[in-house]
């Protein structure tokens, strides 16, 4: 369930490629560079975000949600939930059970897909090209070396071309879904304590406490 919850925040993905040239789009590794120079200058990042799933039947379902981060340091705020992490332990509130579940950071997955990877995913495992552009937006299609080790085939992102930030990224999934996610505000390099990166319990009167480690 932690994974799957985990996933919806890969919207965010921008950062830099490490991957071999000779099967890059160079106008796409422009972009992607100069997202990842822009990027790698934030000490921290505060973004807000809305995500919708439109699955094959054409039903649709839609969240939104905040995070925010400080190296592998992470909190992520959706509905129900407080994910928590300082780099080494993941602490989940849940907030209608008062209940908060404590992990160790995961590393790696199925999608290798985290809060304090999301805005450099893409820097291995991906084969790029340019799409297309017009005045304000360039669009950047990813497509994933190990295709069977994910669950989609396909991401799009949509970049700001004066901010140089992502404005919006869409999931091609493997069971004809997709997954859309807008970014609704960014805020780099805020100050942000590091005692924001860890579950608090007393600040929550009567929390139930599972340790999974």
């Amino acid at each position: 369930m932690f994974t799957k919850k985990l996933s919806i925040i890969a919207f965010l993905a921008i950062g830099s490629l490490s991957l071999a040239a000779q099967d890059q789009d160079p106008k796409a590794k422009k972009i992607l560079d100069e997202l990842s120079a822009k990027t790698k200058a934030y000490t921290t990042i505060k973004a807000e975000f809305s995500w919708v799933v439109e699955k094959k039947d054409k039903s649709k379902d839609s969240q939104s949600g905040k995070i925010q981060t400080k190296g592998a340091k992470y909190k992520l705020e959706i509905p129900g939930h407080e994910i928590y992490c300082d780099g080494k332990t993941v602490w989940d509130f849940i907030k209608d059970a008062n209940e908060v579940q404590i992990k160790d950071m995961e590393v790696g997955g199925d999608d290798a897909v985290n809060p304090s990877n999301i805005f450099t995913i893409y820097e291995k495992g991906f084969k790029y090209k340019f799409e297309s552009e017009d005045a304000t937006t360039q669009v950047v299609t990813l497509f994933p070396i190990n295709p069977d080790k994910k669950k989609f085939h396909t991401i799009k992102l949509y970049i700001d071309k004066a901010k140089k930030q992502i404005s919006s990224v869409k999931m091609l999934m493997k069971d004809g879904s997709t997954q859309t996610y807008t970014i609704k505000s960014f805020t780099g390099s805020a100050v942000i304590p590091d005692t924001d990166f860890a579950f608090d319990p007393k600040a929550h009167k009567g929390v139930s406490i599972e340790d999974l480690r």
